[in-house]
């Protein structure tokens, strides 16, 4: 990967806008560039594109939207922000969290309207951290369908996309603006493409392992069940062109993977009771802070592994949810119907789990946080029968990157932006903070459409100038 001087190039054909990355990102920019009248090509690696979008739930929180109006909500752009930002403990810019939520509700309408996308409001559970219900996604709640439909609507839109491209080079004047890309094809053949405007949609770095154990050491063990693709390009072009980076410690992590299947376990089973004990039958944390932050408290556990332990009224929130469904085919969802029942299925031993679970009505009876600092209420409090899932803490996506504005441009180190440069997504700092603890639900789709659309809509202006 390199940043090479444009003096004397010439590229075989030039388009206003170039996107690399076929995620939904980088489909967003298109979608939203193309709409500004802007002609746009999107460069993908893969053969099939996918991404991180594609394992993830599908979820993108939202305020304000007409799915949220028509079920009577009352939410905006300022409370979201509030929400982000109290997550990451003050860390994040209040004023980048702004932008985001403010872009969100327009953008899921915009998409439902003008690019037939389906979503629907996933109502029933708050996910730890959101003060309202806000989560948009697919009926399936899986980011393979929303990668579909994106794909689609690209597609319907006559957007070219090229597949295994994988873009190398970036071509450079002495200004800062970037004036093309040299791509590889599969076969090894190389091809040279100019652009106005370029925008970087190729996600973060938790595939370069290298970089994950030098920007997030606690995880860097942990197994990875994000992208394999992601291999910090962006961070690199950007590190070479002079972009401020930030927040290389963010990421999304996740502490409720199916155990050895890599599927993910919904965390609305924890906001219905649910709870996790290690191979000891020991709880260990306050569930409630949420998924991320319990990737690497899982993956501290003995064997690395935990039990992810929740009732009928968990199961009930997790059967909306694709993955859930797959999981209780492949009989992986143990079912217990007492106390001892469950120590015989998942091996934990019975006098722990049974001091641990008396400990939890102890606490719901009394209004009392438990040593945790979790609250408990009566209806929380876990009976027969029971659901059990062995699952492990693995590395999702990063959440650091590129320091971009509200218009999505990304900036030099002096807060100067690049002439022509856009990003999103994983490519870019995100709203999570600097650590793990910062994630909140939906923050990486979130980042990935919200500014996705800016940036495409900042780079389809940038190009009509440059006419």
């Amino acid at each position: 990967m390199a940043v090479l001087s444009a003096d004397g190039v010439e590229f075989d054909f030039v388009v206003p806008v170039v996107v690399v990355g076929a995620g939904a990102c980088g489909l967003v920019a298109a979608l939203a560039a193309h709409d500004e009248g802007q002609e746009v090509i999107v460069l993908e690696r893969d053969e099939n594109p996918s991404g991180s979008t594609s394992l993830s739930a599908g979820l993108i929180p939202a305020p304000c939207t007409r799915l949220q109006k028509e079920a009577g909500i009352d939410d905006s752009p300022e409370l979201f922000a509030r929400d982000l930002v109290a997550k990451t403990h003050d860390h994040t810019p209040y004023d980048q969290a702004l932008a985001a939520a403010r872009a969100a509700g327009p953008m899921i309408d915009w998409l439902m309207e003008k690019h037939q996308i389906e979503f629907e409001l996933v109502t029933g559970f708050l996910y730890p951290g959101h003060s309202r219900l806000r989560m948009h996604g697919p009926k399936s709640r899986t980011g393979a369908d929303l990668e579909q439909n994106l794909l689609s609507a690209v597609s319907n839109a006559g957007i070219d996309l090229i597949t295994g491209a994988s873009v190398e080079d970036l071509y450079v004047d002495g200004s800062g603006q970037v004036t093309g890309v040299r791509f590889k094809r599969p076969d090894g053949a190389r091809e040279m493409l100019g652009c106005k405007a370029l925008v970087l949609a190729c996600c973060g770095f938790a595939g370069d392992a290298d970089m994950v154990r030098r920007h997030i050491p606690e995880i860097a063990d942990a197994e990875c069940c994000g992208h394999l693709s992601n291999t910090g390009d962006a961070m690199k072009w950007g590190a070479a062109l002079g972009a401020g980076l930030a927040d290389m410690g963010a990421y999304q992590g996740h502490g409720s993977v199916a155990h050895p299947h890599g599927l993910p376990l919904t965390w609305a089973v924890i906001t219905k009771g649910g709870v996790l004990f290690n191979m000891e039958g020991k709880r260990f944390s306050n569930e409630m802070r949420g998924y991320s932050e319990h990737a690497a408290e899982v993956a501290a556990q003995p064997a690395h592994v935990a039990w992810d332990v929740f009732g009928l009224a968990g199961e009930y929130a997790a059967m909306g949810f694709h993955d859930y469904r797959e999981l209780r085919k492949l009989g992986v969802v143990k079912s217990a119907d007492s106390i001892e029942e469950l120590a015989a299925v998942t091996g934990l031993p019975l006098e722990v789990i049974g001091q641990e679970l008396s400990a939890i009505e102890q606490a719901a009876k009394t209004g009392e946080p438990d040593r945790f600092g979790r609250y408990f209420t009566t209806e929380d409090m876990l009976t027969p029968p029971y659901r059990a899932v062995k699952v492990n803490g693995a590395l999702f996506h990063t959440q650091g990157g590129l320091v971009i504005d509200a218009e999505a441009r990304v900036l030099r180190e002096d807060g100067t932006p690049l002439p022509n440069l856009m990003a999103g997504g994983g490519a870019a700092r995100g709203l999570s903070g600097h650590s793990n603890y910062g994630y909140l639900s939906g923050n990486g789709l979130l980042s990935a459409t919200a500014f996705g659309r800016l940036a495409g809509i900042s780079a389809a202006r940038i190009a009509e100038t440059a006419d």
